[in-house]
């Protein structure tokens, strides 16, 4: 797509014509030039750039700037942006860049490195326009004019009290509606403001983001004083990131942070060896439970012919239940209390999926035998019941433990997506081979057996 001659990705209008995503592009097509690519641009596309590029093209980046270019870039990031490039570096490199930073972009990046990871608080940002009710509209205009260098975001006007307590909120049109005289006060109306306490989780931001209509919310501690706003780009940005994280999880592996192709091999195959490895252990339970039938299994050869049928009949539906409990959590329709409704609706939807593919089981069975595609001896009806019965048992245990699986790990504060799919399909495996055996053993004891 790019020509590999120096000149041509090395012309500074060239490359500010370009959008984020081509320079992207660019920057990992030429690697060797990354630090010339970046000095070109100019500081709003380098801003744009380095919050979307991978953490090691980032440390890159910033070891190698000038001094005066690091320290512009440094202060310019967003708080936002700052403080997730900085937690992921080592206590030395931190402490070395922080001196790069003015005393009060160090102490705002220094307040959201205190909070907790995944809290509404690294998400903040300090900047907004807060004025006082008993302000009249035209000291609000002439407030705005003065600070708007220092805020991006105008689509609110917070009120607070003479401590700094929040009040209320007015969107900006209100105040371009009326006399320039007019009161603060006058404009406020009695609903209820929405906020976000500092120590929210991205998650519960998540939920009141979805069900309030707004581009911004305020951000408080427990003394109600406003400290800043999250904005809604920031909403989608994390949501982004743990879609991301999550289907790396549900797939059984650990998350990996980066681009697949940047990703160094030998770290690639670190983080799926050691959910393949945990996987590999649990399917050995298999092994260990057709060991314990193998006398079964030698009278009844047939039976060998439907274990993967039996077996990932349960493993797909336990997945199904996992996935859809797993994306009700992260949308915030269901919590762990839910989990007595959700276990009866799943041992309804089991027993009756598992009928469903139990009484086809049952006909291709039939079907098979009437036909003389296949001969399954004389016992050949006994046969298709236990097929039929064993499937009913093997679903309703797959979507049983699948849909549980999620709220025993919340309930320990773990993460709901690491009942990720092939969990569940072991856990399944295992259970689902005794039910099938026990089953033959139940119904075709002093025939087959």
């Amino acid at each position: 797509m790019f020509n590999d001659r120096k000149d041509y990705f090395l012309n500074k209008k060239f490359l500010n014509n370009q959008n984020v995503n081509v320079l992207i592009k660019i920057i990992h097509k030429n690697p060797k030039y990354v630090l010339k690519i970046f000095r070109l641009l100019n500081l709003y596309k380098s801003i744009s750039v380095f919050r979307i590029i991978d953490l090691p093209i980032k440390k890159k980046i910033i070891e190698d700037l000038p001094y005066t270019e690091k320290m512009e870039l440094l202060n310019k990031l967003s708080v936002d942006d700052r403080v997730s490039f900085l937690e992921n570096l080592p206590n030395h490199s931190l402490k070395d860049l922080i001196k790069y930073l003015n005393p009060e972009e160090k102490k705002k990046t220094l307040v959201s490195l205190g909070y907790p990871e995944n809290s509404v608080g690294r998400l903040m940002i300090p900047h907004y326009l807060a004025v006082q009710k008993n302000w009249r509209v035209q000291r609000v205009f002439n407030y705005i004019r003065k600070e708007i260098k220092n805020s991006d975001f105008i689509e609110i006007i917070y009120v607070i009290d003479k401590n700094g307590k929040l009040i209320g909120d007015i969107k900006i049109k209100e105040f371009l509606l009326v006399d320039p005289n007019t009161m603060v006060c006058s404009l406020m109306d009695k609903q209820h403001t929405s906020v976000l306490k500092v120590t929210d989780t991205e998650e519960k931001a998540t939920q009141i983001f979805s069900i309030n209509n707004r581009l911004s919310l305020p951000v408080v501690d427990n003394q109600n004083y406003l400290l800043g706003i999250v904005t809604i780009d920031d909403i989608l940005w994390v949501l982004n990131e743990n879609y991301r994280e999550d289907f790396q999880k549900i797939g059984g592996m650990e998350v990996l942070n980066q681009s697949y192709l940047n990703v160094p091999l030998y770290k690639l195959i670190k983080k799926r060896a050691r959910w393949l490895i945990l996987l590999f252990i649990g399917e050995m339970f298999t092994t260990t439970v057709m060991q314990q039938f193998t006398s079964v299994i030698e009278k009844a050869i047939v039976l060998s012919l439907f274990i993967p049928l039996v077996v990932s009949s349960g493993g797909n539906s336990g997945s199904q239940a996992a996935s859809l409990i797993i994306q009700a959590m992260a949308l915030g329709e269901v919590k762990v209390k839910d989990w007595w409704r959700v276990m009866k609706r799943e041992i309804i939807c089991g027993f009756f999926l598992g009928s469903i593919l139990g009484i086809t089981g049952f006909l291709r069975i039939i079907t098979w035998h009437s036909t003389r595609l296949f001969d399954y001896g004389p016992h050949w009806i006994l046969v298709g019941f236990t097929i039929f019965f064993s499937l009913i048992g093997v679903v309703l245990w797959g979507t049983f433990s699948g849909s549980m699986l999620p709220f025993i790990i919340k309930k320990f504060n773990g993460d709901p997506a690491t009942s990720s799919a092939p969990f569940v399909a072991t856990i399944v495996d295992v259970i689902g081979l005794i039910i099938y055996f026990s089953m033959s053993y139940i119904l075709l004891h002093g025939t087959l057996l």
